[in-house]
């Protein structure tokens, strides 16, 4: 059995929407570290990564879109206000003002009241240039045949498949921290193969060179051995090298600001060593665990929810649309010019219409939502077949690694003996130097494939808690019905709140 990661429950407790709310991130530069354990480099990249504060980011947008979506079936308020001036010649001489026609019927009934069309004359001959009104209206959407529900669920759905991808992003950036992490340790592991291998090769120059002062070897050894150690050196040079750019990988990943270092390496020291202890769960139950937990396959979930809405807001084209409103509006009086005169009153209406032909618009509208579910089932099957795949590839990468270094162990008893009689050998002269350099050429080489192999076992467990996100542990804010059914036929409780196994 899989041993727990001792990040998996501790990080990331809260659930995707804890993180959701909580003020943004920002990433900073780590502090100098004599001695940075896998745990604390894991810890650091999930709190200062860019690619996960971008994904948490993206969770509070689509939240923003949620509450946008909503906002439709709630009533709508909008004050609005107008004030109109207009020049007297453009009245006089042109057509006539809103104002000025809506108060000829009454500038007439005055004048004729007054005796003589009076009012009417003064209107026209002096019009009312300013005018004002403030309305307050609120409207309120009745009926729309299940469009705005629909939208409501596909704001949420879109919501959580954010969520899923915020879990995938930090499940995909923890196994590139173990991935950087042991490359680290590798290239420090080779770097001190070569530097063994660099010493003996020294000794055995300087022994050849002793037998040479000495009249007992040609100086064609001390060639061979100094041919040896030159051809050597480059390795080390590589691996010195391969080291750094690790380096600069692993404090990438983690949030390291790497530009103001001016040049110079991260001031951090990973410590610890490729262990193959850690062992992965069987093929079955790995597959199990990987369609179970995967924030990959639950966002494809989300997504054929996502279109099954869509279905209903194209079929809600086939129905009425009702709205209502009313409002309080307040305008100054056009019967007189002083604008401190003013009217009010309450107004109130209903709104609807209904798209009886449309020629068909309605209806490919629903074909296109139909085809698009469709699309969406089918990559979650292809998705589901994938994630398959990626257990399966991570397993046969575990077992290759294991038995690589199985050989590679007995190889090197047996290269570390082969040089210990190729030495004896020359020693009592029976054998020559190349048997020698030969030898000590293949204990490198095992060495280094022995390391290697180590080092891809663990990137391989990597990649396995990975694609069967064994890496977290989350608590679910909602019913999943997949892992509710294993969970019941299991007997373990099920519902939101509960934590996944």
């Amino acid at each position: 059995m899989n041993k727990k990661a001792p990040w998996a429950v501790a990080l990331l407790a809260g659930g995707a929407m804890a993180l959701a709310q909580t003020a943004p991130m920002t990433s900073t530069a780590v502090k100098p570290m004599d001695e940075l354990t896998l745990d604390e480099a894991v810890e650091t990249a999930v709190r200062q990564n860019p690619e996960i504060i971008n994904a948490e980011q993206e969770i509070r947008r689509t939240r923003g879109v949620v509450l946008e979506v909503e906002a439709q079936a709630f009533p709508q308020v909008t004050v609005g206000s107008e004030f109109a001036q207009t020049a007297k010649n453009l009245l006089l001489d042109g057509a006539p003002s809103p104002v000025s026609m809506a108060t000829s019927s009454g500038s007439n009934a005055a004048g004729a009241a007054a005796g003589g069309g009076g009012g009417e004359a003064a209107l026209q001959s002096n019009p009312m240039t300013e005018s004002w009104d403030v309305t307050v209206t609120a409207s309120q959407l009745v009926y729309s045949g299940g469009q705005v529900v629909a939208a409501i669920h596909i704001a949420r759905y879109a919501q959580d498949a954010t969520i899923y991808s915020l879990r995938d992003i930090v499940d995909t950036t923890i196994a590139d921290v173990r991935s950087e992490f042991y490359a680290v340790l590798l290239d420090r592991a080779i770097i001190a193969v070569q530097e063994e291998n660099i010493n003996l090769l020294e000794s055995q120059l300087k022994d050849q060179d002793n037998r040479f002062q000495a009249g007992t070897v040609p100086r064609f050894n001390v060639l061979q051995a100094e041919v040896a150690l030159a051809n050597a050196r480059p390795q080390l040079i590589q691996a010195r090298d391969d080291y750094d750019v690790a380096l600069l990988n692993l404090a990438r990943t983690m949030g390291f600001e790497t530009s103001a270092l001016g040049g110079g390496m991260p001031p951090i020291n990973p410590v610890g060593v490729l262990s193959t202890e850690e062992k992965p769960e069987v093929l079955g139950e790995a597959l199990e665990y990987a369609r179970e937990r995967r924030p990959f396959l639950k966002e494809q979930r989300e997504q054929i929810l996502i279109q099954v809405e869509n279905i209903k807001v194209a079929l809600a084209g086939y129905q009425p649309r009702l709205s209502v409103d009313g409002g309080y509006e307040m305008r100054n009086n056009a019967y007189t010019k002083a604008l401190d005169r003013y009217v009010t009153g309450w107004f109130y209406g209903v709104t609807g219409s209904w798209d009886v032909w449309d020629s068909g618009a309605t209806y490919g509208r629903i074909k296109q939502a139909k085809a698009q579910l469709e699309e969406a089932k089918t990559s979650y099957d292809d998705a589901v077949r994938q994630v398959d795949v990626e257990v399966q590839q991570a397993l046969d990468q575990v077992q290759e690694s294991e038995d690589t270094i199985v050989s590679q162990e007995k190889a090197i008893e047996e290269a570390q003996e082969a040089l210990r009689l190729a030495q004896e050998r020359l020693t009592a002269g029976a054998g020559t130097q190349l048997d020698v350099l030969s030898a000590q050429v293949a204990l490198t080489q095992s060495r280094t494939t022995l390391v290697q192999a180590q080092y891809n076992y663990n990137i391989a467990m990597a990649q396995f808690d990975r694609v069967t996100a064994a890496n977290t542990r989350w608590e679910e804010l909602f019913h999943d019905p997949m892992v509710d059914r294993q969970r019941e036929e299991e007997g373990l409780p099920v519902g939101a709140g509960v934590w996944q196994k």
